[in-house]
């Protein structure tokens, strides 16, 4: 992979991140790209696991998590750890999980609530130390109709 990463901030607020998730990573697998969701706690991993099989009847995304074995079978692999043993393009991170580094990655995306001040402050912080690091950086906040704006 080449070229810097680009760190995105979504900003959730008139949707919910069991809302969205699921359609930034089915843009992310049809440019292409492998991706790994880090979630802060192995609870909300399983129910992001969930999720993935449920949130439409017609169709899933094909995941896995490290229950499943076979990381690297997987396009989107779920985690509540750091490493990318899919080998992901994209690393989504919700619920206030953290990335220690951001090589390797075409696109590091923080997902945040805007209702809760923690996460707003989590998400402040990690903007400010991308902007440090002289990565690319872009924030996304949702419109009433639930549409992406670039904000910054």
């Amino acid at each position: 992979m080449s070229g810097e990463t680009e760190v995105y901030f979504y900003h959730l607020e008139s949707r919910t991140l069991e809302q969205v998730l699921p359609a930034l990573l089915e843009r992310s697998l049809e440019r292409g790209w492998r991706a790994a969701v880090q979630a802060a706690s192995l609870e909300r991993v399983e129910a992001l696991n969930t999720l993935l099989w449920t949130f439409r009847e017609d169709s899933f995304l094909p995941h896995g998590t490290d229950a499943d074995g076979a990381p690297t079978a997987q396009p989107v692999y779920l985690t509540d750890s750091d490493s990318n043993p899919n080998g992901a393009n994209v690393r989504f991170l919700v619920d206030g999980a953290s990335l220690e580094a951001t090589s390797g990655y075409a696109r590091v995306v923080h997902i945040f609530d805007g209702h809760d001040p923690d996460a707003v402050a989590r998400a402040r912080a990690a903007w400010a130390a991308a902007k440090d690091e002289g990565l690319s950086v872009s924030y996304w906040q949702q419109d009433e109709g639930g549409r992406w704006q670039q904000k910054a």
